[in-house]
């Protein structure tokens, strides 16, 4: 009787392992079938299932950086939206009556990543509930321990576990650039051009927002009128390079330059389909010329 009972014990304790196997294989795969794809989660440890960005929001508030905030008084206005988006490294101390003081998720440059990290007590103390989708060219985010960005941002992950940090994928970047080559007629990098952290904050907000309005963008035509005002780049460096300066020697560049103005005329186009709205400054109906990419 103990040579018949044995075999079936095995055949028992190898269904059971079995059971758990098939389990462990259909949970990992519906992690990675959650969420947004393109946005996967930084992991430390190598052995935990890898996730998708799972962030939806209702009625989104995507606020700039641009000098263009400074006396808005938009600080609250902003606040009362169901999620905040903030770009870079953006403070909110010190200018919340223009800014506000939430922050749900911050879009980050890979050349951000820098000034995130001398920034540890105000990123990930005040904003500890804070998410973070960080971007850049896969010679920087790669992940066979040659990537610098994708290496510090391990480091912080370790050091913060509990901060939730996603990377976008090489696919989800060669997307965005398909997105800019459909909407202007122009090959990215044959163009000599470098996508924003805005154009890839506007995408994800699109993706993950049902509603949104958009504070301190100007328009595409802003930077054309005489009487445009001078405002600094960014609201928290009053010293530095006038907007519109900036802007203009971005767009004429001819090897590494962000297109804010070209960038601006596609959103325009994208807020005529009703989702998205400029609303702060107000934006001017306008033509979608491309030609000068």
């Amino acid at each position: 009787m103990k040579s018949l009972r044995f075999p079936w014990i095995c055949l028992v304790i190898f269904s059971v392992c079995l059971l758990l196997w098939y389990c462990h294989v259909m949970r990992s795969r519906f992690n990675m079938k959650t969420g947004l794809r393109g946005y996967v989660r930084l992991q430390f440890n190598t052995r935990s299932a890898s996730h998708f960005l799972d962030f939806r929001c209702g009625r989104c508030a995507v606020v700039s950086s641009s000098g263009q905030m400074l006396g808005g008084g938009r600080g609250q206005e902003i606040d009362r939206h169901d999620c905040v988006i903030r770009m870079n490294v953006a403070p909110t101390v010190g200018f919340e009556a223009d800014v506000g003081n939430r922050t749900s998720l911050r879009v980050v440059s890979h050349t951000s990543v820098p000034h995130l990290l001398r920034q540890q007590g105000y990123f990930f103390g005040p904003e500890a509930g804070t998410t973070y989708v960080i971007w850049g060219p896969e010679k920087n985010m790669r992940q066979d321990g040659k990537g610098k960005i994708y290496n510090a941002l391990v480091k912080l992950a370790k050091k913060y576990p509990r901060t939730n940090i996603y990377t976008v994928t090489t696919e989800k970047v060669q997307y965005c650039d398909r997105i800019f080559q459909n909407e202007t007629g122009k090959n990215r990098m044959k163009s000599g051009a470098f996508l924003s952290t805005g154009f890839f904050t506007m995408i994800l907000s699109l993706e993950m927002c049902d509603s949104i309005l958009v504070y301190g963008m100007i328009d595409g035509s802003y930077c054309s009128n005489a009487n445009h005002s001078f405002v600094p780049y960014h609201y928290y460096e009053p010293s530095r390079l006038d907007e519109c300066r900036m802007y203009h020697a971005h767009e004429h560049a001819k090897r590494g330059g962000h297109r804010f103005i070209t960038e601006k005329r596609i959103y325009s186009r994208w807020a005529s389909q009703g989702k998205l709205q400029l609303v702060y400054p107000p934006w001017t109906p306008q033509e979608h010329s491309f030609n000068q990419v």
